[in-house]
């Protein structure tokens, strides 16, 4: 299935970091005439891409005006599926055209360099943050002596099965970051309902803060391996999960 138009595409695009909006709130974001926005919504409500609601079923109410309320409007389940498949193709398109203009290792290097943009110098909950940031839906959770990061959706699934090297230079940028020996068990790209990467904690210092009723009692958060002679710093707690 694919949108009905690249300026349907740009709407739901607008939709998915909004939220909700209004005809006029999305054709003033788009630079469109609201005429132009109306056409793309219905043709997206048509294909069952998107929602629309009398009010608006979450955050501020916009301004009131005379005449009848406006509609606002929201990306189904559907429409979020499809927004998420046409990155991964164009993740995918993209990595094949590297390949073949300046050779598979250049595909590496661009995997090298993403993942530790994702994850060098961070903290395991702003890890968390910055994955959740680009799609991931990650989790982390304490168990014993190690930790599960586990990643719940891939938005490069696609590219991921046909470009191991995806998967291949996170899992070294996570051990560089953080000093550890990370293990891949399980991953999206081969099948399995889940990322899932255990992560060894027995060399990390526990933050000493207070640690809020909201934290759970197995809800700690790690800092870097110590260095021998080096300062330790203090930071906040982990809660088990970290939303986008």
């Amino acid at each position: 299935m694919k949108f009905p138009g690249e300026a349907a595409e740009r709407v739901a695009r607008v939709l998915l970091s909004h939220g909700t909006a209004t005809t006029v709130e999305l054709a003033r974001e788009l630079n469109l005439s609201p005429q132009a926005v109306r056409r793309s919504l219905g043709a997206l409500q048509e294909a069952g891409l998107v929602h629309v609601h009398d009010k608006v079923p979450f955050g501020p109410s916009p301004t009131k005006r005379r005449g009848r309320p406006s509609s606002s409007y929201s990306l189904s389940d559907q429409g979020r599926k499809l927004l998420r498949q046409s990155y991964n193709d164009l993740a995918l398109e993209s990595l094949e055209f590297l390949e073949r203009t300046y050779g598979r290792h250049a595909v590496r290097e661009f995997a090298s360099e993403r993942a530790h943009r994702i994850i060098t110098g961070k903290t395991i909950p702003e890890l968390v943050q910055a994955l959740n940031a680009e799609g991931y839906e990650a989790t982390f959770d304490r168990a014993g002596v190690s930790g599960q990061l586990c990643q719940h959706h891939c938005p490069v699934v696609e590219a991921a099965k046909a470009y191991p090297e995806l998967c291949e230079e996170e899992t070294r940028a996570l051990g560089e970051s953080l000093g550890a020996h990370p293990t891949r068990l399980a991953t999206l790209a081969q099948g399995d309902p889940i990322c899932t990467t255990l992560i060894p904690l027995h060399n990390f210092v526990p933050a000493q803060s207070d640690y809020s009723a909201a934290t759970t009692k197995d809800s700690s958060q790690y800092i870097a391996p110590v260095k021998e002679n080096a300062p330790l710093k203090e930071i906040a707690p982990l809660k088990e999960e970290v939303s986008a």
